[in-house]
């Protein structure tokens, strides 16, 4: 799911892939992830949405596309209901942000827009946004889920 946010997740297949039924596989997932298997896609495609976001130049409309939305109403309403913000709002106010932080960008060799001075932790995020991640972070057992795919990627 992480290396490809635009594929359509399809339970079945993946069920099917670690050899568990659907129900299994869902109910082993949401207490190893702690959420289904879809809510979880959805926040990894607003995950790579915000990163698209504060990182490139595309429109909403083409990071809705990236994020496998075709939908750009659907995509807005998802990352506002994820981060609090629209993403037209959440762009301008990292960029905001990235330029005070920057000194309006100008001379310190950090360029424009590249997306990477305001993710280092020294809370040039909002607020709001910071602790959502936070959160989000904290229910998200990465280590687990790998391991979880690993072992039955081995015994298939």
């Amino acid at each position: 799911m992480r290396e490809d946010v635009r594929g359509e997740l399809s339970l079945g297949e993946f069920a099917q892939s670690v050899n568990l039924s659907v129900w299994r596989l869902c109910h082993i997932f949401k207490s190893d992830v702690g959420m289904p298997p879809i809510r979880y896609l959805r926040l990894l495609r607003m995950e790579r949405a915000r990163n698209l976001l504060e990182s490139s130049f595309l429109s909403v409309k083409e990071i809705a596309f990236q994020v496998g939305l075709n939908d750009e109403s659907h995509f807005v309403r998802d990352f506002k209901s994820t981060y609090g913000f629209s993403p037209a709002l959440y762009r301008s106010q990292f960029k905001n942000k990235t330029e005070a932080h920057n000194g309006n960008g100008n001379g310190n060799g950090h360029g424009h827009g590249n997306g990477h001075g305001p993710t280092n932790g020294n809370g040039n995020q909002p607020n709001s946004v910071r602790s959502h991640l936070v959160q989000i972070a904290k229910h998200t057992v990465l280590p687990s889920l790998h391991l979880f795919i690993y072992v039955f990627s081995y015994l298939n």
